[in-house]
């Protein structure tokens, strides 16, 4: 796409936005008048990255939504690649729960919501996990998981769940295991370091990635140590951690040194390694290397992205790079068909062909709650693909929807607060965890 229809399409999009500013539906179905007070815009003019094909060529194609029953773990299921699920045409907010304790400056809520056996399991910002009837949104049972030796609160990462069990990542360097139906400790494991990232568990082993890079294999069972491996230790990192992604015997291990290591499953061997990281990366923020986006596994393939300036697509069985770009991100890359979307580093969306690495287009989100000041930096969270609609949140509370196939804006509503944790998909309804630890139900 050239650079005058590029710049005409995203002129476009910003009137597109002024009159759906506040719109009642947000993924464009605008049956009602819109709210009254100040429209605003929730694109940017500023972009760092151009496509790199246009017009028939740029046409996608994507799998036909699914309905899934299930969001069992961060990222969904194992492998990290959910593809296309379905929701409602006009999703409207059904209920709204207190999860607990929010966010502060000290604690951050880190662990996104997880949805199995008609629950919604959450952890908030003082390790207390909770069940809620998903349907209703009625609390269930709540379980601290502080120590009883312990009279600091910790962050913890987040949870996943397996056959019954939720497995709990925790600040206070231990994986915790649960039941799911009232919340009964079943085991802790001490680690070698607290936890950020969510586990990520699969056909009776738990997999979690402490703040010194180490991977701790654990039985779902009893909690004991399969196996352990290491990583480059590093001294700075971003508050948060990342979850491995796990296809049949290969487990994918993101670590903050920017290192991704592929392990045999049944004993944590190495099958291969990559560093994904730019010489070129030189300001504060941009040296750091971590992983934090959650790699995700796909027909053979292996797409990952990092903090220093670098996204790639491996071979899954030999780890050979099949393309680079020099992008980075934070937020965990989201595959559908043979196409990938990406947020970057720089609050832009992308879609990009998964074989080739091709962009396909640029959306440019807002980056400054204050954009003639450039005061207040928005971070925004996503994206997550569901009818047809990509959906990001943002941290000045805004819920987005962009259409896949073009990125134009398609319709945006205020969230009830602030939200720096990408949305769960389970039974046609999104769940949305806002940074005052309310949890949200859109169907």
């Amino acid at each position: 796409m050239g650079m005058t229809v590029m710049t005409r399409r995203i002129a476009g999009v910003l009137i597109a936005v002024l009159a759906l500013g506040g719109c009642d539906s947000w993924l464009g179905e605008n049956k009602a008048p819109p709210l009254p007070g100040k429209r605003i815009s929730v694109l940017s003019r500023e972009k760092a990255v151009e496509p790199d094909i246009g017009g028939a060529l740029a046409k996608i194609i994507l799998p036909p939504p699914e309905s899934n029953e299930d969001w069992p773990q961060a990222g969904g299921y194992s492998n990290h690649a959910m593809h296309h699920m379905e929701v409602g045409d006009a999703l409207q907010r059904v209920w709204t729960s207190s999860a607990g304790t929010g966010a502060g400056k000290r604690r951050r809520l880190l662990g996104q919501p997880i949805i199995a056996e008609g629950k919604v399991f959450t952890v908030d910002a003082s390790s207390m996990v909770s069940a809620f009837d998903a349907t209703t949104g009625k609390r269930l049972w709540e379980r601290d998981l502080t120590p009883e030796d312990t009279s600091e609160v910790y962050t913890s990462g987040g949870l996943a769940y397996e056959d019954g069990q939720i497995f709990a990542a925790t600040g206070f360097a231990q994986v915790v295991a649960l039941d799911a139906r009232n919340g009964k400790i079943d085991w802790r494991q001490s680690v070698s370091g607290p936890l950020r990232g969510s586990p990520t568990v699969r056909g009776g082993r738990v997999f979690a990635v402490t703040v010194d890079n180490q991977t701790h294999a654990l039985s779902a069972e009893d909690g004991s140590v399969l196996w352990t491996h290491a990583g480059i230790t590093e001294s700075t990192g971003l508050l948060a951690g990342n979850s491995p992604a796990v296809d049949g015997n290969m487990v994918v291990v993101p670590y903050s040194s920017g290192e991704l290591f592929a392990l045999r499953v049944e004993n944590g061997s190495m099958i291969w390694q990559d560093s994904l990281s730019t010489v070129r990366r030189t300001e504060n923020v941009g040296a750091l290397l971590d992983i934090r986006g959650r790699p995700a596994i796909d027909r053979n393939r292996v797409y990952a992205i990092s903090n220093a300036d670098m996204l790639v697509c491996l071979d899954q069985r030999s780890g050979r790079r099949i393309w680079e770009k020099e992008i980075g991100g934070v937020q965990s890359p989201w595959i559908a068909g043979d196409y990938l979307f990406i947020l970057t580093n720089n609050n832009e969306v992308l879609a990009l062909e998964a074989k080739t690495g091709r962009i396909v287009w640029v959306t440019e989100m807002q980056n400054w709650v204050n954009p003639k000041e450039r005061d207040g930096r928005i971070v925004w969270v996503g994206p997550v693909l569901a009818s047809d609609r990509l959906i990001l949140a943002s941290s000045d509370g805004k819920l987005v929807s962009l259409s896949p196939y073009t990125g134009d804006m398609l319709g945006w509503e205020e969230a009830p607060a602030g939200i720096s944790i990408a949305p769960a998909v389970a039974n046609d309804t999104l769940y949305f965890l806002t940074d005052d630890a309310d949890l949200v139900a859109y169907r």
